[in-house]
């Protein structure tokens, strides 16, 4: 039991006391942890990085795709879909880790001149880039996020690598 010592008190505290001194503690430790909310953790930042990598990649193989020869298409479109799974996995952990919604990017509309469609090689470099980035990211993570940036990286890999190596020169 808790006893607060007063120049009124003879060393008994009432009920009545006991329950108002709790009340009056719960209110301020909720009121403090309403006052202020920790930041989020370190990792948030690399994680949206490469959670706009992922939809960045997607948006290109699916532009790749548009002007693309029909077997290169169906590649490139399975390179965006896949792309397109890891945003989503990455927007997944990031509200599990910060319990709201992942940002969201809109794309920026711009009154340019139009430029060049992208090509099966300009994917291929962003997904090289995306490999080595969720690689070295991948290292410096523990346990599930690890595993998950490892895979996304085996994954970009594998499609720069073999699902849009060109052909041989000596291919038909």
């Amino acid at each position: 039991m808790l006893l607060v010592p007063s120049a009124t008190d003879t060393g008994n505290v009432s009920r009545r006391r006991l329950l108002a001194g709790a009340a009056t503690l719960a209110v301020l430790g909720v009121s403090a942890a309403a006052c202020g909310s920790p930041p989020p953790p370190p990792e948030v930042d690399e994680l949206t990085a490469q959670l706009d990598r992922a939809r960045a990649d997607s948006r290109l193989a699916t532009d790749a795709a548009a002007t693309a020869d029909p077997p290169l298409e169906q590649t490139l479109t399975a390179v965006a879909a896949e792309r397109d799974a890891h945003a989503r996995a990455l927007g997944d952990e990031l509200t599990r880790l910060v319990g709201t919604e992942a940002p969201t990017t809109t794309p920026s509309t711009s009154t340019a001149a139009a430029v060049k469609p992208p090509t099966a090689r300009d994917v291929v470099a962003a997904l090289r880039r995306s490999a080595e980035s969720a690689t070295e990211l991948a290292t410096q993570m523990s346990g599930y996020r690890a595993g998950l940036l490892g895979s996304i990286a085996a994954a970009c890999t594998a499609a720069a690598v073999v699902a849009l190596a060109p052909p041989p020169k000596d291919a038909p």
